[in-house]
């Protein structure tokens, strides 16, 4: 007796997206440790999972893996073009810290972020506003560098008026010999940024979705408002906004490498990123999994050991 065998009739039926196959989910979900660094064909040569002991573990080790994919950019005499999260927050003074140790500026990056809280039209919170990702990049990154820092017009964040912009101002970098890296977390529905699993339905094929570079005001899945709510918002699901302004798969898998996190353990064997971590790794590529694409770039995902599960209950 489960989900699938009770979902007729239910409250949750109709609850999920319509393209997910529910049994192939719960297939991934099915591995155990040793499966994670088993490769799968859709996976690109260069992509690692990097296993971390904990919590301390993965914010050294993303923040080292963003601190150096700046170093090496400019010790190549390149520019950076980076799409940035605000989530998970704890690389960030990691990557402050060895920038500054190694007193490398960052001068030559071009920041992006990912995405913003907005209403249906688009607008943003204003950036004084604690709840602002820009708020969270300006103060947990940006500001803590010093005069190492990314120049003001270089960084870009997801309003409704800059975020169309993202796409031909990444292009004319990439162009001129810059490297675009992206840096992502994984969402309770498999998204990367906010963009979501249901948008699948409104493209006519995936060539139609992989194009999409962008969206104002995208409305969230309600598990998306949830995890929010558990994860940045203490629970308060009334402070969750239900829209969002996100890049799309036109921008995110454009990515020359890419850097991903995830951490979504929650202690006393809880946790809410099981599943999201096995589906992106063995699901294969599919719009309704958006993750289920970021195996096919070159990159390093780190996770929290504990994710590998097996995802079986126990008694806390």
């Amino acid at each position: 007796m489960n989900l699938l065998t009770t979902l007729k009739g239910s409250m949750m039926e109709g609850y999920f997206p319509q393209g997910w196959d529910l049994e192939r989910i719960d297939r991934c979900a099915s591995h155990g440790p040793a499966d994670v660094g088993v490769r799968e064909p859709h996976w690109h040569e260069g992509f690692q999972p990097v296993p971390c002991r904990s919590l301390n573990d993965f914010e050294v080790y993303m923040g080292h893996e963003i601190a150096m994919q700046i170093r090496a950019a400019r010790e190549e005499g390149r520019q950076l073009a980076i799409i940035l999260p605000v989530g998970p927050m704890g690389m960030y003074r990691w990557t402050v810290f060895f920038l500054k140790s190694w007193g490398v500026s960052a001068s030559h990056v071009h920041g992006f972020n990912m995405d913003e809280w907005s209403d249906a039209e688009g607008e943003t919170l204003p950036p004084t506003n604690p709840g602002a990702f820009q708020y969270a990049m300006e103060h947990s990154f940006y500001n803590l560098l010093g005069e190492l820092t990314v120049p003001e017009h270089q960084r870009h964040f997801a309003t409704r008026e800059a975020l169309p912009t993202f796409a031909p101002r990444i292009a004319k970098l990439k162009e001129e010999g810059a490297k675009l890296v992206v840096v992502y977390g994984i969402g309770r529905v498999f998204h990367i940024a906010f963009w979501e699993p249901q948008f699948a339905g409104e493209y006519a094929s995936e060539a139609e979705w992989r194009a999409a570079t962008h969206r104002i005001g995208a409305r969230l899945h309600p598990l998306t408002i949830e995890q929010n709510a558990i994860t940045s918002f203490k629970s308060r699901t009334t402070l969750v906004p239900c829209y969002a302004n996100t890049i799309g798969p036109g921008l995110f898998l454009q990515a020359d490498y890419a850097i991903g996190g995830a951490d979504g353990a929650l202690g006393r064997g809880m946790m809410w990123q099981g599943l999201s971590f096995w589906s992106t790794l063995k699901y294969g590529p599919s719009p309704w999994i958006p993750s289920s694409y970021m195996p096919t770039l070159a990159g390093k995902l780190f996770f929290l050991e504990e994710l590998a599960g097996p995802l079986e209950p126990e008694l806390n």
